[in-house]
């Protein structure tokens, strides 16, 4: 291993260890670690730990001003459409107001995106839709299986677009579809999602029907909405 590789592994390790810790409010009441204490927690150079703040402020959880230091930035501030934060934001305890908000957020791209393959109509890209989908509904696989199945569905829609912005969007996506799937289920009582809803979508796109796509797209993400809103409630 190169000193360059195991320099990246460490600034991994300080940007999770201490992004983690900023979001679950470790810090809330208490000063970050200045410069020279990270390096010598995580026994790395001042280089390695430089660059670790870099990310931690790239992703808006901390702030350096003039004179006052380095300080947990508001959450308001946070970056929501990095993984990496979302993520952490999950990991520190379910939150049906975030799920419920990223819901909103596919249910105003999913279905544009399933209206952009299909007038981009690239072959390729539609038949991994269609593979997708096809995975969901094969017996006898994991529940972890058939979650990578659900979630290669939507993203492979959002690559099919083609369009640079939702393809941007498919690392969050990902990320927090690992959370709300399982929830949607858990809501249902089923073990996986329902692969009818999800072949309805693949078939409308493949046939080159814009107006069924989108529809099944809405249909499929109002029903999520519905269950988490329905969690919600149950409280």
């Amino acid at each position: 291993m190169t000193p360059f590789e195991n320099g990246g592994k460490v600034t991994a390790r300080i940007v999770e260890t201490l992004g983690r810790a900023i979001v679950a409010g470790e810090y809330a009441d208490r000063p970050l670690p200045i410069e020279a204490d990270i390096s010598e927690q995580f026994k790395a150079s001042r280089s390695v730990t430089r660059e670790a703040i870099k990310m931690l402020t790239a992703k808006g959880l901390i702030a350096s001003r003039p004179r006052l230091g380095t300080s947990v930035a508001p959450e308001r501030d946070w970056n929501f459409l990095d993984p990496d934060v979302l993520r952490w934001l999950l990991n520190r305890g379910l939150s049906l107001d975030l799920l419920a908000e990223f819901t909103a957020f596919r249910s105003a791209i999913e279905p544009q995106a399933a209206s952009l393959a299909i007038r981009r109509n690239d072959p390729a890209a539609i038949a991994r839709i269609g593979e997708a989908a096809e995975r969901m509904t094969k017996g006898g696989m994991s529940q972890e299986d058939a979650l990578q199945a659900d979630i290669d569905f939507h993203v492979a829609i959002l690559l099919a677009s083609g369009n640079r912005f939702m393809i941007q969007c498919r690392d969050l996506v990902e990320t927090a579809l690992r959370f709300s799937i399982r929830l949607t289920n858990r809501q249902k009582g089923v073990a996986t999602a329902d692969s009818d809803a999800h072949r309805a979508i693949a078939n409308a796109i493949a046939a080159g029907d814009a107006e069924r796509a989108v529809s099944a797209s809405r249909d499929l993400l109002n029903e999520a909405a519905a269950l988490i809103e329905q969690a919600r409630r149950a409280g």
